[in-house]
């Protein structure tokens, strides 16, 4: 218990430091209506509030036997997974949110049990759905990569 403590504080201290260097942050141009500050701040904020949890709760965590073991298939399933989401960054500018989306999307679906064609017709549809609320309804701009002759 008390190694967990201890990492709670140790990253209770490392969310304070960043979000001191988040803090003074200012764009030179504003592509968002929250501006670029917000996220960063808000993310360890609650990360800030589930490490205080951690740091005073009074029963340590345990492990049941209810959670997967760490062996070899669930490690190369996390490194799969790891994999896919470093395709997902370098793919997303030239592709675009939503073919990016659908190039994980799928394969992530199937790596975790789900069938070809429900997991292609969700995550399409989750891809177009997610980009429109992003792009168009909160004003977030999402490049669209090879489908932007789509856009006017």
């Amino acid at each position: 218990m008390l190694l967990q403590r201890i990492f709670a504080a140790v990253m209770l201290l490392a969310c304070g430091c960043l979000a001191l260097m988040a803090w003074p942050y200012q764009a030179s141009f504003s592509y968002e209506p929250v501006g670029p500050r917000a996220y960063p701040l808000l993310m360890l904020g609650l990360m800030s509030l589930a490490l205080i949890y951690m740091l005073f709760r009074p029963q340590p965590i345990k492990h049941s036997d209810d959670e997967p073991p760490l062996d070899r298939a669930t490690l190369i399933k996390i490194g799969i997974c790891v994999a896919l989401l470093l395709v997902f960054a370098g793919t997303f500018e030239p592709l675009g949110f939503i073919l990016s989306s659908m190039l994980i999307g799928i394969p992530m679906a199937r790596l975790y049990g789900g069938r070809w064609l429900p997991g292609a017709v969700i995550i399409t549809l989750m891809s177009v759905g997610l980009y429109l609320l992003f792009d168009k309804a909160m004003d977030v701009p999402l490049p669209l990569g090879l489908l932007d002759v789509l856009e006017n």
